[in-house]
C-alpha cells in the first residue's frame, strides 16, 4: 500500500463495498455486492452454504489474490483508497485488516514467538514483551498462559489456540479483524468466551464475522448482512447479497422474503 492511505478517513465506514462481483476463470461466483462495513461495530455475514461469505471476507484483505484463477470487478475502498487499485500492496493490505480462521492455526513455534512473528516481519521497532502481553490481554489469554510463553502454541487447549490466533492478528496492529467461522470448531464454552472477546475488542477494532450460527450473529454483532444463491444456467451455484441492515432488524423485522424464510429456518 502507498504513502496517503490514511488521508481520506469516512467516520462511519471502514470498508466500502460497490459493485463487487467475483469470478473464478469464467464463472461468477459472487454478483453486485454493494455493502458498507462500520467502523468499530461487529458485521455479520450470514447465509447457506456456497452463498459467498467467505469470498467476499477474504476479497477484504485481498486472499483470494493467492488464487490463481481469482478476478474481481468493482471496488472496495479502505480508507478512502480503492485495496485492489495498480499501486497497493496486498501485504500491506493483509497487515492493516488481519484474518481469523475457522480452525484455530497456531504455528509450530512457541506462544511467544507465534505472537512476535508477524511483528518482526513488519519491522516493528517497539519493545517485544511488552507487545506480546499487550496483545495477549487484548485476547484475554494472557492469565492462561504468562507462565509458559516458552511452550508450544500447538499445547493450549482449542479456544485458547483461537485466541491465540486473534492475539497473534492484533499483535500487528490491524485496523480491522476478519473472523471466518471462528468459533465452528470449538466447544460451546470456548465459543461463549472467544464470543465475549468479540464484542470487547470491537472497541478498538472493526469486526468482520462469517458464520452459520444465527444465535451467535445475534449475541454479536451490530449489523448483519444476509447472502443466498441462485442456480446458474451451466448448474453451479452463484452468491449475492439479499438484505443488509441492523442486526435486530434483520431477526425481528426482515424485509426480504427469503430472509424471512432463512432464519425460520426454511432453508439453509
Amino acid at each position: 500500500m502507498t504513502t496517503n492511505i490514511d488521508t481520506v478517513k469516512d467516520t462511519d465506514t471502514v470498508l466500502r463495498t460497490e459493485g463487487v462481483n467475483v469470478y473464478y476463470g469464467d464463472f461468477l461466483a459472487v454478483k453486485n455486492i454493494w455493502l458498507d462495513i462500520p467502523k468499530n461495530k461487529v458485521t455479520a455475514f450470514i447465509g447457506p452454504s456456497g452463498c459467498g461469505k467467505s469470498t467476499l471476507l477474504r476479497c477484504y484483505n485481498r486472499l483470494n489474490d493467492l488464487i490463481d484463477s481469482f478476478r474481481a470487478e468493482g471496488k472496495i475502498f479502505y480508507c478512502g483508497k480503492n485495496l485492489y487499485a495498480p499501486d497497493i500492496d496486498p501485504v500491506e493490505v493483509r497487515r492493516r485488516i488481519g484474518m481469523v480462521f475457522q480452525r484455530p492455526n497456531p504455528f509450530p513455534k512457541s506462544i511467544y514467538d507465534n505472537i512476535t512473528f508477524g511483528a518482526k516481519i513488519n519491522g516493528y521497532k517497539g519493545d517485544m514483551d511488552e507487545l506480546v502481553e499487550t496483545s495477549l490481554r487484548k485476547a484475554a489469554l494472557w492469565d492462561e498462559v504468562k507462565d509458559k510463553l516458552k511452550q508450544s502454541g500447538l499445547s493450549l487447549s482449542g479456544g485458547q489456540q483461537q485466541r491465540l490466533c486473534i492475539a497473534r492478528a492484533i499483535a500487528v496492529q490491524p485496523d480491522v479483524i476478519l473472523m471466518d467461522e471462528p468459533c465452528s470448531a470449538l466447544d460451546p464454552l470456548s465459543t461463549l468466551r472467544v464470543e465475549e472477546l468479540i464484542t470487547e475488542l470491537k472497541e478498538q477494532y472493526s469486526i468482520v464475522i462469517v458464520t452459520h450460527n444465527m444465535q451467535q450473529a445475534t449475541r454479536v454483532s451490530d449489523m448483519t448482512a444476509f447472502f443466498n444463491v441462485e442456480p446458474t444456467e451451466k448448474g453451479a451455484r452463484m452468491g449475492y447479497l439479499v438484505e443488509y441492515d441492523r442486526t435486530e432488524l434483520i431477526f425481528n423485522d426482515p424485509k426480504q422474503k427469503a430472509t424471512q424464510e432463512y432464519i425460520s429456518g426454511r432453508f439453509g
